[in-house]
């Protein structure tokens, strides 16, 4: 059992390359929408209810693909390095899969702001999240996160076998995703 978690800013190109490690392996995508866009028909997701749902959500499918047959999964996630209960949700999630005897595989991405802003009104990224169709709010959104929160890591915070850090200002997915097949031997 494989647990790949894809981290990075907003429109970093996480969903992109999850979905091409996921036609190159056995692993099943689970991009942060999903659920987001699940329970924004009923609740904002910056709302108590909104965070509760997706979180169980969340937490029941790594449960169940924990203890299933499955080869593994990607999940991608804006990670805030610098707040706290982001890197215990990350080691809560790590849990579930290594509790079972599963592998985690960190894979952080960054990329330069001016390609973000574009990759933020991609075609891809509005199929698989409609909450990103008001362009306006989408880009603000991103650009306040940018200025409140520090999404990519500083030198030497990450380490080990099991995390790598690409910048992928000007690769494919299909080459990200083939790097990370690589890298982790999947």
């Amino acid at each position: 059992m494989k647990l790949v978690i894809i981290f990075g800013p907003q429109a970093v190109g996480k969903m992109t390359v999850g979905q091409e490690l996921e036609r190159k392996t056995e692993l099943k995508l689970f991009h942060n929408h999903m659920t987001i866009e699940l329970v924004s028909h009923f609740f904002s997701y910056g709302s108590e209810s909104g965070k509760r749902l997706v979180g169980l959500f969340r937490k029941k499918i790594f449960e169940e693909v924990a203890a299933s047959d499955l080869e593994g999964l990607i999940f991608t996630y804006v990670w805030g390095l610098d707040i706290p209960a982001d890197w215990d949700y990350i080691k809560n999630v790590s849990n579930i899969f290594e509790s079972k005897g599963g592998s985690v595989y960190l894979v952080e991405l960054e990329a330069d702001l001016d390609v973000r802003l574009v990759r933020n009104k991609s075609d891809n990224r509005l199929l698989h999240k409609p909450s990103k169709r008001n362009f306006e709010q989408s880009e603000r959104d991103l650009l306040i996160t940018l200025e409140n929160h520090r999404l990519n890591s500083l030198p030497g915070e990450f380490e080990g076998k099991n995390y790598m850090k690409i910048n992928n200002t000007n690769l494919t997915a299909d080459i990200v995703a083939q790097m990370i097949i690589e890298q982790f031997e999947l």
